[in-house]
């Protein structure tokens, strides 16, 4: 394979379901700080933001776990792991991202420049959590939900207000539910290199605890609902999210690797649903 596909390994562009869990709730919040309208321009920004910041968190992953991948199964293929490519290729290529992404804040307005540097920060210590506390995938949703501020000061050139805070705080509790899937997939490789997470902490209480999770995620997003005046369409679409949310429990009840990773992806499906809701409610207050 060329150096760039190596590459494109390393940012895991050929596993778009990080950009998915990073794009949804971007998208949330730019419809609903712009009230169905986002700048075309902010709306570019972000597309391309996601996407760079993904792949960046996904190098600086790889770099901090380059020792430990090549002991979990599901890991060891990766360039890093795998000496395809060296740790100081892998630094170069996270700078270059850093720097292509705050180039393109720059397009937008200097109160969204300054919330970004929290972005990088919390990107880049993100794969080291998990050495610290068995709660490395909160610290994931905060890195994941800080777009959601970003979008609402981007659009509107204001500092976030309270709703965009109740939206980050409701990525948080969403990225915890779905990373412990994920995690799910990999706790006895966890358990025997030594590294934590909360699929380890809530041991037997993990399917209860996530669906719990996602309980209060779409009860939270009911009051997005009605704070953000959306209509019947948005309220579809968190049935088909809840709908989504029992079908993950389906998919778990036996905790077997490869459905807990199938339950994990499907909630890319679970964030369409209540952007499709969204869009759908703008779209015909609108009309």
């Amino acid at each position: 394979m060329s150096r760039w596909g190596e590459y494109a390994r390393l940012m895991r562009l050929h596993r778009p379901i990080g950009i998915f869990l990073l794009l949804w709730p971007t998208l949330w919040a730019l419809w609903i700080a712009a009230d169905g309208r986002p700048d075309p321009l902010i709306l570019a920004v972000f597309l391309a933001g996601v996407v760079i910041m993904r792949s960046a968190g996904c190098v600086v992953n790889d770099l901090a776990d380059r020792d430990l991948d090549p002991h979990v199964a599901r890991t060891r293929d990766r360039p890093l792991a795998a000496g395809t490519v060296t740790p100081r290729e892998a630094m170069v290529l996270f700078v270059a991202l850093c720097l292509a992404a705050f180039g393109l804040v720059l397009l937008t307005n200097t109160r969204t420049a300054l919330l970004s540097l929290p972005a990088v920060a919390l990107a880049a210590t993100y794969p080291f959590m998990k050495r610290i506390h068995h709660l490395p995938q909160v610290h994931l949703g905060v890195a994941f939900g800080w777009a959601v501020p970003m979008a609402f000061t981007a659009q509107t050139g204001a500092w976030p207000p309270p709703l965009a805070w109740l939206l980050l705080l409701i990525v948080v509790l969403w990225a915890v539910a779905y990373d412990t899937l994920y995690a799910m997939v990999d706790r006895e490789d966890d358990l025997r290199v030594g590294v934590k997470s909360t699929a380890i902490l809530f041991a037997s209480a993990d399917r209860a605890i996530v669906a719990g999770l996602h309980a209060a995620v779409l009860a939270l997003l009911l009051v997005v609902g009605e704070l953000a005046a959306l209509g019947p369409p948005y309220y579809g679409g968190l049935v088909v999210a809840a709908a989504l949310a029992i079908y993950q429990q389906r998919l778990v009840r036996e905790r077997h690797p490869g459905q807990c990773f199938r339950a994990f992806l499907n909630n890319n499906w679970f964030g369409a649903a209540v952007f499709a809701g969204i869009v759908m409610s703008y779209a015909l207050s609108s009309s």
